[in-house]
């Protein structure tokens, strides 16, 4: 195993203690009332408290790094210093719900040379507090579930593969072309899997679980940890025109070298129909 990082460390400690009051909070949800307002705003609390702990203890231990928030959006660091990018619960209809698959995303990113913008991401975390799963990646340093190795899936045919994806809803993304992805790769795969949480999604993509994965309209804390996560454990992650950005977000295609090219020409094929 890989000696983990000070700074891996840190995260991770932020990551479990946060975890600990989501488990705590994803306890009461089965005694509210279900309704829109009990639920969603219990839930909305959950998340603005679990992003404060992870504020706190990042914030304790890189006090000059800046900060990209979900709830909290972006807080400048020092210049020339990194940022931190958290999700602090990715898959929140799912905690709403009482479905035990959810997550806490913590990424890393490095300022551009000139300090004009942001390059690549060295870190990320993704943490599942109901499984106690610890998803870790450093840059050229391996994809890691704890303390045993990731690697992607390596599967070679559509047919035998588990592609994983994300579905429009509440007027975010594009039905119509989601519908022509899926019709399009639908046919020639083993099974198409909708499980709410991008995070975990690319996780489990580095972890083999899942062979592929494609979502569009995401933000960078949706994607940032779990972009190197895939990387690190041997795969591609690319935009849908193909390109390695550092975090892909506004579209998103994972896979190993030999299916991600594959599905990338379907998926290709499909957006030109």
């Amino acid at each position: 195993m890989a000696a983990i990082s000070g700074l891996m460390r840190v995260m991770e400690k932020a990551a479990r203690k946060a975890g600990q009051k989501l488990r705590r909070d994803f306890g009461e949800i089965e005694h509210l009332q279900v309704s829109k307002k009990g639920p969603a705003d219990f839930v909305s609390k959950a998340d603005q408290a679990s992003e404060r702990t992870l504020w706190d203890e990042l914030r304790a231990a890189r006090p000059d790094w800046g900060f990209l928030l979900e709830e909290g959006g972006e807080i400048p660091g020092e210049p020339g210093k990194p940022r931190f990018i958290i999700d602090p619960l990715d898959g929140t209809s799912n905690f709403l719900h009482g479905i035990p698959h959810f997550a806490i995303s913590i990424a890393v990113q490095e300022p551009t040379l000139d300090g004009s913008g942001w390059d690549e991401v060295t870190a990320g975390l993704v943490y599942q507090p109901i499984t106690d799963e610890s998803f870790w990646a450093e840059k050229s340093r391996g994809a890691w579930l704890q303390d045993r190795r990731l690697r992607v899936s390596s599967r070679r045919h559509l047919d035998e593969s588990l592609i994983a994806t994300g579905i429009p809803f509440s007027g975010r993304g594009d039905m119509g072309e989601w519908i022509r992805i899926y019709a399009e790769l639908a046919p020639r795969v083993a099974g198409i899997r909708r499980f709410g949480a991008a995070s975990l999604d690319l996780a489990w993509v580095a972890a083999g679980r899942y062979d592929g994965f494609w979502e569009s309209a995401l933000l960078p804390y949706d994607t940032a940890a779990g972009c190197l996560l895939v990387r690190e454990a041997g795969g591609f992650v690319s935009d849908y025109k193909g390109r390695s950005l550092p975090i892909c977000d506004d579209t998103v295609l994972a896979g190993n070298d030999q299916l991600h090219s594959r599905l990338h020409k379907l998926l290709v094929g499909a957006l030109k129909a």
